[in-house]
C-alpha cells in the first residue's frame, strides 16, 4: 500500500513528499523536472565528449549546439536566429560562444552593421560537424536503435518536451508579471 505523498516504485514505499511535491501531480512533475535536469547535464557532457572525439576544441554543450545550428540547412544564421532556435535570451553568452567558435576556425562572421551580421561554418567547421555526425551515429544512434521500442518512445518524448517547453515559457511570463517589488 502506498501512503499519501508517496509514489509506488515496485512496492518500495519511497516517500516523495517534500516542499516541491505534496500532491500526486506535484510528485510526477518534480520527478520529471529532476529527470530533465539529469538528462540535460548528461546531454551536455555527451556533446562535449563527442566533439572532443573529432577536434581539439574544448566546448560546452551549448557551444556545440550553436555550431550544429549554424550549419543547419546550410544557411547562415544571425544572432537573433541562434537565440530563437536555441530558446535563449542570453545574447552576451551567445556572442562569447561565437567568438570561441570563430577562434577555433569552425565558424566565420560575415556582414556588418547591427542587422547584417551572420555566421556560417567554415570548411573546417563542416569537416568537424560531419565527423561529429559519424561518431554520433556510431555511438549514440546505435545505442538508441538497440533498445526495443525506444525510437517510438523518442517521438512521444519529443512531443511532450515541446509541449512542456511552451508551458514553462507561459508560466515564466506569468511569474515575471507577478514578481514582488
Amino acid at each position: 500500500m502506498v501512503r499519501k505523498g508517496t509514489k509506488d516504485q515496485g512496492g518500495a514505499g519511497i516517500d516523495y513528499h517534500w516542499h516541491l511535491a505534496q500532491s500526486p501531480v506535484e510528485v510526477d512533475t518534480t520527478e520529471l523536472e529532476f529527470a530533465l535536469m539529469r538528462a540535460f547535464e548528461g546531454f551536455g557532457r555527451w556533446q562535449s565528449e563527442c566533439l572532443a572525439g573529432v577536434c581539439e576544441l574544448a566546448a560546452t554543450g551549448p557551444e556545440n549546439a550553436l555550431l550544429h545550428i549554424i550549419r543547419m540547412n546550410e544557411r547562415p544564421k544571425s544572432i537573433k536566429d541562434l537565440a530563437r532556435l536555441t530558446n535563449r535570451d542570453d545574447v552576451p553568452n551567445i556572442q562569447y560562444s561565437l567568438r570561441k567558435l570563430i577562434g577555433a576556425g569552425l565558424v566565420v562572421r560575415k556582414g556588418a552593421g547591427r542587422s547584417g551580421v551572420t555566421y556560417e561554418v567554415t570548411d573546417e567547421g563542416r569537416r568537424v560537424t560531419e565527423d561529429y555526425g559519424t561518431l554520433r551515429r556510431r555511438l549514440l544512434i546505435a545505442a538508441i536503435a538497440g533498445v526495443p521500442g525506444f525510437p517510438a518512445r523518442l517521438e512521444e518524448a519529443t512531443r511532450a518536451l515541446n509541449l512542456l517547453s511552451g508551458i514553462y515559457e507561459e508560466v515564466a511570463r506569468v511569474a515575471a508579471t507577478h514578481r514582488r517589488g
